[in-house]
C-alpha cells in the first residue's frame, strides 16, 4: 500500500515546492495585475472598478505609450540581433585553443554579473558625458576632443544606451560556447574531406547544430530588450526629448511617480501580450529554421 501510494503520488510531493511557489509568486500577482487594469488604484484608496478605461486612454489619449513603445521596439530591433551576432563571434574565437583561455572567458563574463547594476548604469553616464572618459580617448586618437554629451543628446541618448547592452554580451556568449562544444568534430572532418572551406563549415555545420542555442538565446534577448528599465532610469531618465523613454520605464513613472497603479497594471498586461505574441511567433517560425538532430531535420 505504501509503495503504491509513493509510486503515484511522490512525484507530486518533489513538485510540490515549485507549484505552491508558482501559486503564490507568479500566478496571484499575475492574476491581481489582470484585475487592476481594470480599476483606478493610487496605491492609497481602495482600487475603483473602470472597466476598460486604461485600456481605451492608453490607445486613444496617451502619446507617451506609443512614444515608449516606439522606442523599445526601436531598441530591442537593433541590441538584439547586435548582441546574439557579437556574442557568437567570441564564443567562436574562445572555442579555440589559447593560453590562459580561462582567464579570457572569465574576463568577457564580468561584465554581465555587474553590468546591470546601478553603479555601472552611473558609470557608463560619466564615461559618455561631456567631460567623460570617451570623449578624451577621441581626442587623443583624432586630435580633436568632441563637444558632445552622448547621452543627453537626442541622437546619440538611445546609441549609448545600446553600447552599454552590447557589453553585457556574457552571458549569451557563454551559453553559446556550450552549445559550440557539443558539436562533434567528427562533422567538420568530413566537411574538410569533401573540400568544405571555413565559411561552408560554418553555414553548413555550425548554424544549423547551433539552431536551437540560437533560438533560445532569440527569446531570451527579446524579453530582455522589452524589459529594459535600469538603463533608461539611471543614465537619462527617459531623455531627452523622451528618446530613451523605454516602455519599463513609462510603467514605473505611472505606478510609483504618478501613482497611476491601475493604468500601470494596464501597461504591464499590454507588454506582457507583446512579450507572449513575439516569442509565440518565433517558436512558430522555428520548425523553418531550427535543426534538431534527435527529429533528423
Amino acid at each position: 500500500m505504501n509503495r503504491t501510494f509513493i509510486k503515484k503520488f511522490g512525484g507530486y510531493a518533489y513538485i510540490f515546492p515549485w507549484v505552491l511557489s508558482f501559486v503564490i509568486l507568479m500566478l496571484i500577482p499575475l492574476i491581481c495585475l489582470i484585475i487592476y487594469s481594470f480599476t483606478n488604484y493610487d496605491l492609497v484608496s481602495t482600487p475603483k472598478w473602470i472597466g476598460f478605461e486604461n485600456y481605451i486612454k492608453m490607445f486613444t489619449i496617451d502619446d507617451e505609450f506609443w512614444i515608449s513603445l516606439w522606442v523599445t521596439t526601436k531598441y530591442a530591433v537593433i541590441s538584439v540581433p547586435l548582441k546574439l551576432i557579437i556574442s557568437l563571434a567570441i564564443a567562436m574565437l574562445l572555442n579555440r585553443p589559447h593560453k590562459g583561455l580561462s582567464i579570457y572567458r572569465t574576463l568577457f563574463y564580468i561584465p554581465s554579473i555587474i553590468g546591470g547594476s546601478v553603479a555601472v548604469a552611473v558609470m557608463w553616464k560619466n564615461l559618455f558625458a561631456r567631460d567623460g572618459g570617451f570623449n578624451d580617448v577621441l581626442g587623443v586618437i583624432f586630435g580633436v576632443k568632441p563637444d558632445i554629451s552622448w547621452v543627453a543628446d537626442p541622437r546619440t541618448a538611445l546609441g549609448s544606451i545600446i553600447l552599454l547592452v552590447l557589453w553585457q554580451f556574457g552571458s549569451t556568449m557563454i551559453i553559446f560556447l556550450a552549445g559550440l562544444k557539443n558539436i562533434s568534430d567528427e562533422y567538420y572532418e568530413a566537411a574538410i574531406m569533401d573540400g568544405a572551406n571555413k565559411i561552408q563549415q560554418f553555414f553548413r555545420i555550425t548554424l544549423p547544430m547551433l539552431s536551437p542555442v540560437i533560438l533560445f538565446n532569440l527569446v531570451m534577448q527579446i524579453i530582455g530588450g522589452f524589459m529594459v528599465f535600469t538603463q533608461g532610469l539611471i543614465i537619462t531618465n527617459g531623455g531627452p526629448d523622451d528618446k530613451t523613454l523605454f516602455y519599463q520605464l513609462l510603467v514605473y513613472n505611472e505606478g510609483f511617480v504618478k501613482l497611476h497603479m491601475g493604468y500601470a497594471s494596464a501597461l504591464s498586461v499590454v507588454l506582457l501580450i507583446i512579450i507572449s505574441v513575439l516569442t509565440a511567433i518565433v517558436m512558430r517560425t522555428s520548425k523553418h529554421w531550427v535543426f534538431y538532430a534527435s527529429e533528423g531535420r
